[in-house]
């Protein structure tokens, strides 16, 4: 392997780091919004409950690659759907991305989130309407707060998981880290050592990405924080 093409690889794969992040950033924003909703109306029971049920099963079910392909590709062969206000927006491969990487970790976030509301304890919700607080109350003050710290570990690697999965943006044309080491590895013909480096990127990434997860986990944990300072 040549070392020296890694590390002279990395400026220029730089370059796509910004659109990666912005990928990352925008879909785990949105599907975190999304998937905190979902799990709320799946415990509301009802017709919605089965709505959300499909839904998750099918964005779970699925590649991402091929949603992704499906958004992009696919809906632009409606007339209903070019002649639409969202036309502008669908058409880009940008939006297409953030919309099928968003839509994917809504799924898998309503998941995590669900799990994480039937772990809080009920003697806590119980102990908040003892002291006369109100139903929206309890779930703003109470239920949330210990359901998303209890959620955190899975959402890390949620993530971590959505971090790689902005790679396959580059399938519809955007130049984000691995859109640029294709395009390094068809001028010099050494694969191995621009995917090298782009992995090192994404590593790189990630690392920042789980530490600033359990900085967080033990800023809402004060056991974990009592525990550090022994």
């Amino acid at each position: 392997m040549n070392l020296d093409l890694v590390w002279s690889s990395l400026p220029r794969l730089l370059d796509g780091l910004v659109l990666t992040l912005e990928l990352a950033v925008l879909s785990l924003a949105i599907g975190l919004a999304a998937g905190i909703g979902l799990a709320l109306l799946r415990r509301t029971g009802g017709a919605g409950r089965w709505a959300v049920d499909a839904y998750v099963f099918v964005f779970r079910g699925t590649p991402l690659l091929v949603q992704i392909f499906a958004l992009y590709f696919g809906l632009g062969q409606f007339e209903a759907v070019r002649e639409s206000v969202l036309w502008p927006l669908l058409r880009e491969p940008f939006w297409c991305a953030v919309i099928a990487l968003a839509l994917n970790t809504a799924a898998y976030t309503s998941e995590i989130v669900r799990g994480g509301l039937e772990a809080v304890p009920r003697g806590a919700v119980e102990a908040a309407e003892a002291l006369g607080l109100r139903r929206a109350a309890v779930w703003l003050t109470v239920v949330l707060p210990l359901a998303l710290r209890q959620a955190l570990p899975a959402y890390g690697n949620e993530i971590v998981l959505m971090v790689k999965g902005t790679a396959l943006a580059s399938t519809v044309t955007l130049l984000e880290i691995t859109g640029i080491a294709r395009q390094i590895a068809s001028r010099t013909y050494a694969p191995l050592e621009i995917f090298t480096a782009a992995g090192i990127l994404y590593l790189a990434i990630n690392l920042l990405a789980v530490v600033g997860v359990r900085a967080l986990e033990r800023r809402l944990a004060p056991e974990a924080r009592a525990a550090a300072r022994r």
